[in-house]
């Protein structure tokens, strides 16, 4: 049997229940093990391979989250601050934070799904409604076949799957606006990364919507509104100087900004990944995710040299 067939898409899969690439990586790499083990019991009468494999993750999924928190965003924990300039940028490395997709290492259809703000709003369900909503809704098993991907019944399934509709929908906006499709996407995160390099922000403030967001884990403060997000950035260029390099990328099925900050020996170090949301040309959230441990994870560089 080829198990490796379908490590992209359970990769996926145990990423929208377990918030971390790092999480889902060590539990297909279980599941594969778990499946290899047991392939002499395997029953092509009773299921496919993608539909036992997927048993046998969403259960090591299970009994990873036991005991666990969610893995939030900033937004998920408070209000906005309201002091963009003088709040303290501690980071909150008690707190397991949702981590970035690296699209490029993954052949995964379902991209959309993959988007964070839907994940964080899926990191608010007990742990089997977020296997409901992620298999019946994402990947389209049936109610019969997650029912018996978890033991239980179809009207249980049905019930978790409702439960989990009214809890995601509370706890999150997608659908209030309409994304743009990719080219915009790039288009807009393209004129971005430009003003971003050159320091210009005012040219930042005009790319984004009235209410943009800005979120920056592991500090667990977020930003909200074009003024808040426009002082920030004045704050981080005093802090950090000008001459970034960016290099686009793409997570999470969003356009995305790899960002080196300048050295003063010359050349760049990375620094942070930038994750937008766009709708109607305009960019209305960033996450910056920070650390150079996650340009290993996406492929990327640690150090761009001097020219």
């Amino acid at each position: 049997m080829e198990f490796e067939l379908y490590r992209g898409e359970l990769v996926a899969f145990c990423y929208r229940m377990l918030g971390s690439i790092h999480d889902a990586e060590d539990v297909v790499q279980e599941t594969m093990l778990r499946a290899w083990k047991a392939r002499e019991r395997y029953d092509p009468a009773r299921a496919s391979v993608r539909t036992w494999l997927y048993r046998i993750a969403t259960n090591a999924c299970l009994t990873a989250l036991e005991g666990r928190g969610r893995r939030p965003l900033p937004s998920g924990l408070g209000t906005p601050t309201d002091d963009p300039v003088g709040a303290a940028l501690t980071p909150a490395l008690d707190i397991p934070w949702l981590e970035p997709f690296p699209d490029a290492r993954f052949d995964v259809e379902a991209r959309a799904d993959l988007r964070l703000a839907w994940v964080a709003a899926v990191q608010n369900l007990p742990a089997r409604q977020r296997a409901v909503l992620v298999l019946r809704e994402v990947l389209d098993f049936s109610a019969a076949e997650v029912a018996e991907q978890l033991g239980t019944t179809v009207a249980a399934v049905n019930s978790a799957l409702q439960r989990a509709r009214v809890t995601v929908r509370e706890v999150t906006e997608i659908g209030a606006v309409r994304e743009s499709d990719d080219s915009d996407q790039r288009a807009v995160v393209a004129r971005y990364a430009r003003a971003f390099e050159a320091g210009d922000v005012p040219a930042l403030v005009r790319l984004l919507a009235d209410d943009a967001v800005m979120e920056m884990p592991p500090v667990a403060l977020w930003l909200r509104g074009r003024e808040h997000w426009g002082l920030f950035m004045e704050r981080a260029f005093r802090m950090r100087g000008t001459g970034w390099v960016t290099q686009p990328i793409t997570a999470n099925g969003q356009a995305a900004l790899a960002c080196y900050a300048p050295e003063a020996s010359g050349g760049h170090r990375a620094h942070s990944l930038q994750v937008f949301t766009v709708a109607e040309s305009q960019v209305t959230s960033s996450v910056t995710f920070f650390g150079p441990q996650l340009f290993d994870t996406f492929g990327l560089p640690p150090l761009l040299p001097a020219e």
